[in-house]
């Protein structure tokens, strides 16, 4: 059966990475300035929405369909980036973050040290 190419590229244009078929879902990103340098520059999903921030940071939305290639890029950026959303997307990559952690011989952070993360935050720009 032939498809018409333009069918196929909805398809597959729908989610991030090599996922795609479902429903996408929207993420939004938001990265320091530090890491904006470059992320500003680069094209993560055709379907993307960006714009910079008054305060220097660079906001990304995009479409995707599920998050494991996502989780990875954002990883990358490590606390140059906070998953505004959704919800789910920023559990995944604090989850991974610990694991991290856990892996390399450092305990996670509890719940007494949530001053230290909302200074960091503030370093890094990106809110609390």
């Amino acid at each position: 059966k032939d498809v018409p190419l333009k069918q196929v590229e909805a398809e597959m244009d729908g989610g991030y990475g090599i996922y795609a078929g479902d429903r996408p879902t929207w993420a939004t990103l938001v990265f320091s300035p530090q890491a904006a340098q470059w992320v500003s520059r680069e094209e993560w999903h055709p379907k993307q929405v960006t714009r910079w921030l008054d305060d220097g940071n660079f906001e990304m939305k995009l479409p995707y369909v599920n998050e494991t290639e996502l989780v990875m890029d954002v990883l990358r950026h490590g606390g140059q980036v906070r998953v505004v959303a959704p919800a789910s997307l920023s559990a995944t990559v604090s989850d991974q973050l610990r694991a991290a952690l856990v892996a390399n011989g450092t305990e996670p952070l509890d719940h007494s040290t949530e001053h230290l993360m909302s200074a960091l935050s503030r370093v890094h720009s990106l809110g609390p």
